[in-house]
């Protein structure tokens, strides 16, 4: 049930509902920290929101889909502009990107640049399970180590202006970026034991923007109720 409320505790994450995600193992990893996860339906929601979680494992077409139809593909697109603590997990990191092969013609958030394209070499595909990561030095929220993915598609070459972890399923690819208080997984942080429940930590704890938007003025916007 959706009602008017008052939000921006620094305590509450809030997941955005794609239509192809699974939220409940997402908000569990939340609470595990102590937070309360919280599903948006409002672009004023997700401009208001603390913090902002874009999950997926889906379609990239039905990703963006669900977005445009709800109209909050720009309140999304400018938080990860201003650096506000915004987090894509798996096709929640592709959505961010310009396109994808996956669906020719859908354009994609556009906020890292770069096009989608499917796994190749020697590995299976769909990669489905643990593999390493490789962060870089100095990376505030990643952390070399043993993560879990599932994933067909993949970003290939690192984009300019973010901090970025690569990964090998076949090829090389784009496991983790980050920059500012945004931060995108293509892998699962929720399903990758301490080794994610730690960046998820690291996340709440160190975006940069995350103390400022939460001792912010609150402002009225509709939430759904708790995951």
């Amino acid at each position: 049930m959706s009602a008017a409320r008052v939000v921006r505790r620094p305590d509450e994450v809030g997941i955005i509902p794609t239509g192809v995600a699974n939220l409940e193992a997402v908000a569990a990893a939340f609470r595990r920290l102590g937070r309360t996860p919280r599903l948006l339906d409002s672009a004023a929601g997700i401009a208001g929101a603390a913090y902002v979680v874009l999950p997926g494992v889906g379609s990239f077409a039905g990703g963006m889909a669900e977005l445009r139809r709800r109209g909050w593909a720009d309140a999304i697109r400018r938080r990860v502009e201003e650096g506000r603590p915004t987090l894509g997990i798996c096709l929640g990191l592709q959505l961010l990107c310009e396109a994808s092969d996956e669906a020719p013609g859908t354009p994609g958030l556009g906020c890292v640049p770069g096009r989608v394209v499917r796994l190749e070499g020697t590995g299976r595909v769909p990669q489905l399970g643990w593999n390493s990561l490789s962060a870089p030095a100095g990376a505030v929220f990643l952390r070399s180590g043993i993560v879990y993915f599932a994933n067909s598609y993949r970003l290939a070459a690192a984009p300019d202006g973010w901090a970025t972890a690569m990964s090998r399923h076949g090829t090389r690819f784009v496991a983790g970026l980050e920059r500012g208080g945004v931060l995108a997984c293509q892998f699962h942080p929720e399903l990758s034991g301490r080794v994610g429940a730690g960046l998820l930590a690291r996340w709440l704890e160190r975006s940069p923007t995350a103390a400022a938007a939460a001792e912010a003025p609150a402002v009225p916007m509709r939430v759904a109720a708790a995951c």
